[in-house]
């Protein structure tokens, strides 16, 4: 596959070595790529979707979610990334960092810190900010947080999308982006706005 040149917005490069782990080499672009990983995505919704029980606030859940989201794409999916990123905690301490928020997730529910969609929009950033794995992490982040709404609040998802396509540069991914960058700095409202509260 090519380079990051053509990486929108927000996206995070791969660096060589990761570009290894893609499972078809005849992927030349991004383009090309996003269709194999939606094909992809698909597959793990199903997966998802037939799932009954079990913890969905805990690292081999996480993990797991993004091993079916990306696993016949990527060698490596589901494993934490182990390299430096333009976003994202030193790989050091990813497990430490996802802990820490998958408890605060339990206490936000547990105590009723946040309504549910607050709370929401704070699991998602946190979750995107820690940057798990070398690629899919917007993507897992949407959908893990579509899951602790649904699983722990009894809440509708989110409308992240509202038509667009959020791997594409369009008016919807750079409010996207803007919002996570604001909250990166500690102000949620845009974040809090965009998921509809």
């Amino acid at each position: 596959m090519t380079s990051g040149a053509e990486e929108p917005d927000g996206a995070t490069p791969l660096d060589p070595d990761e570009r290894e782990g893609l499972r078809f080499r005849h992927i030349a672009t991004r383009g090309e790529l996003n269709e194999l990983e939606q094909a992809n995505i698909q597959s793990g919704l199903l997966w998802l979707g037939r799932r009954r029980g079990g913890e969905v606030l805990d690292e081999r859940f996480m993990r797991e979610l993004h091993r079916r989201l990306f696993g016949e794409v990527w060698n490596w999916a589901g494993e934490f990334r182990r390299t430096e990123k333009n976003i994202g905690v030193d790989p050091l301490v990813i497990a430490v960092e996802l802990r820490k928020l998958l408890d605060d997730a339990r206490y936000w529910v547990a105590n009723a810190t946040y309504p549910p969609l607050e709370a929401a929009a704070r699991f998602h950033h946190r979750l995107v900010a820690i940057h798990l794995f070398a690629n899919g992490n917007g993507r897992h982040a949407r959908i893990a947080t579509d899951i602790y709404l649904e699983k722990r609040f009894g809440h509708p998802r989110i409308d992240w999308t509202e038509g667009h396509d959020l791997l594409h540069t369009n008016r919807r991914r750079e409010a996207y982006i803007a919002a996570l960058r604001a909250a990166d700095g500690g102000e949620y409202g845009p974040l809090l706005a965009f998921v509809g509260i």
